[in-house]
């Protein structure tokens, strides 16, 4: 009777040098949803869902930079309290950013993240890379708020048309009321009224 064989046991050698220049394929295509996933939304509601999404974080993440620009170049009398105020917002759009791109992967999509990409797909105008004034800053910031907000009314009436309620409650809740309020603290820094001498009305001319 022939002798069995026991195969030799296998060597298992740590090698301490990590696998460097790593490619592969992806996993998932951007533009697509995972299948299977048990959110009783069908996959034409969450393909419609994360792209609109991913508009609106691209211009989310524009606004967020803007914020950041605007913080570091600042300049003049106001410059402390914007400093201060350019550096919350963009403290809390950074939040903003993370609560859509999570809800894109929630939703079986694949969420924007780099710069170009976000640069290809934003509706807000790029400033140049140098100062600008403050009035201007604002006014720019003002026009990416007003962007995403009128994307945000659209978004959650739509959402909530498709049966999307946790889009709805996300885009109402968490980018709307926010990016509202900054809206409001922004608009007051550009009332033109006295700082020390309070005017009397300009009687007004005869017509």
């Amino acid at each position: 009777m022939a002798k069995k064989e026991v195969p030799a046991p296998r060597q298992t050698t740590i090698n301490e040098q990590p696998r460097l220049h790593q490619r592969a394929g992806e996993i998932q295509a951007y533009g697509t949803v995972s299948h299977g996933l048990p959110l009783e939304l069908e996959e034409p509601v969450r393909l419609e869902m994360t792209e609109q999404l991913n508009l609106l974080l691209a211009d989310t993440m524009t606004l967020r930079d803007l914020y950041k620009k605007s913080h570091w170049q600042v300049a003049g009398p106001t410059f402390y309290q914007l400093h201060l105020l350019f550096d919350k917002h963009y403290g809390e759009q950074v939040e903003i950013v993370d609560e859509i791109a999570e809800r894109i992967q929630l939703l079986g999509g694949v969420s924007l993240a780099m710069a170009a990409d976000v640069a290809e797909t934003t509706r807000i105008e790029r400033p140049p890379r140098g100062r600008e004034e403050v009035p201007v800053q604002i006014s720019r910031l003002l026009d990416a708020h007003q962007i995403i907000i009128g994307h945000c009314r659209q978004l959650a009436r739509r959402a909530s048309d498709l049966g999307d309620d946790g889009t709805n409650d996300m885009v109402v809740s968490g980018v709307l009321r926010a990016n509202e309020l900054q809206v409001w603290f922004l608009s007051e820094h550009l009332v033109d009224v006295p700082l020390v001498h309070a005017e009397e009305p300009r009687a007004r001319k005869a017509g």
